[in-house]
């Protein structure tokens, strides 16, 4: 999973990734293939996995991980080309993390959320409907020149254009916004967002809004406090949580709402003396979570050995909450539930 920052200048996006990053203590934030790209990877911190990792006593445990970019603003050229390759950057994304500004800027700057968001959006409206109007000429021209259209996709982009062309962002419609056939366009306004209102340290409150954004989930983050915790110690930085009221530090809270917002569940497998979370759609088949393992124990496929974790736990072991008829064995079709343990049958 991999989530872009966005966000006005001053809105406090380095400080938010800096946050996010930094809250594991991992350092593991790095350079990308732009001068002044940062990418960073975080465990996806789940008591489930270390349940598992003291009942199993693995080699090695491996949590699932997410990946955020902060992309470089250091483009050369016209400014119209360096707001186009920046959007080219965080295209690659699954969703995205829009940082709003609620905080007085240097010189006294007030904050305005609602209208940076709206501006924002419209920018990422107009790249998404350059992509589509030059896609339908390109379609209508090949078929002046005698080649057949894809249908589906000729209807769909025509779709998109009268979205964009109104001014509403593909995610509205969330059937066209998650469409195959358009999955190759990486339409922005098609991602999933997240708006984290980026306040004071004092301020706990979310802003007014005029008018509210259909279906915009958001999150208050005291970005430079959390920034400032995610590199302390782990004790001094439970102390200061304690003190600023911080149940959940903002990397937690903003997993958790990426998870819903991409529709995501996890599963666990332990094999070869390893115990490791996957991560797949809600919905997802047995057969493609056996292709998220492995492409071999997709191809020799034959049963699914499943025991969901609240039944493990409640047991204290696979043997007894086999005894117990809680384990099952399920075919190709078998619909994988959040905290299912799996072990594949396959034969290659």
């Amino acid at each position: 999973m991999k989530l872009g920052i966005v966000g006005l200048p001053q809105a406090g996006k380095a400080t938010i990734f800096s946050a996010l990053t930094g809250a594991r203590g991992e350092d593991e934030a790095k350079k990308g293939s732009r001068t002044d790209q940062r990418i960073g990877t975080v465990r996806v911190f789940d008591e489930r996995v270390d349940f598992l990792e003291k009942t199993y006593k693995p080699q090695k445990t491996t949590y699932t991980q997410v990946e955020y970019l902060l992309p470089s603003r250091t483009v050369s050229g016209t400014p119209a080309k360096s707001e186009s390759a920046i959007w080219n950057q965080i295209r690659v994304c699954d969703a995205l993390i829009h940082v709003l500004r609620n905080f007085e800027a240097p010189g006294g700057l007030a904050p305005t959320p609602e209208a940076d968001y709206l501006q924002i959006e419209e920018e990422m409206i107009l790249s998404d409907l350059v992509v589509a109007e030059k896609r339908i000429e390109r379609i209508e021209l090949d078929s002046k020149r005698g080649t057949r259209p894809h249908e589906e996709e000729y209807t769909l982009i025509k779709a998109c254009r009268e979205m964009l062309e109104n001014g509403r962002p593909l995610r509205h419609d969330p059937e066209l916004a998650s469409a195959p056939v358009l999955r190759g366009f990486t339409f922005l306004s098609a991602k999933p967002q997240l708006a984290v209102i980026n306040n004071d340290e004092e301020d706990e409150s979310s802003p007014d809004w005029v008018q509210r954004p259909k279906d915009l989930e958001t999150m208050v983050v005291r970005g430079r406090l959390e920034m400032d915790i995610a590199s302390m110690a782990p004790e001094e930085a439970r102390e200061f949580l304690a003190e600023y009221h911080i149940e959940t530090s903002a990397l937690d809270r903003v997993i958790r709402a990426s998870y819903r917002l991409l529709n995501l569940i996890s599963f666990f497998t332990v094999l070869n003396d390893e115990v490791r979370a996957w991560t797949v759609k809600k919905g997802c088949p047995a057969l493609e979570g056996a292709g998220a393992v492995h492409t071999d124990i997709q191809k020799g496929f034959i049963r699914a050995e499943v025991l969901s974790f609240d039944h493990l736990r409640e047991y204290g072991s696979f043997q007894e909450a086999k005894k117990a008829g809680q384990v099952s064995l399920e075919g190709k079709e078998y619909t994988i539930q959040d905290g299912d343990i799996i072990n594949f049958r396959f034969n290659i």
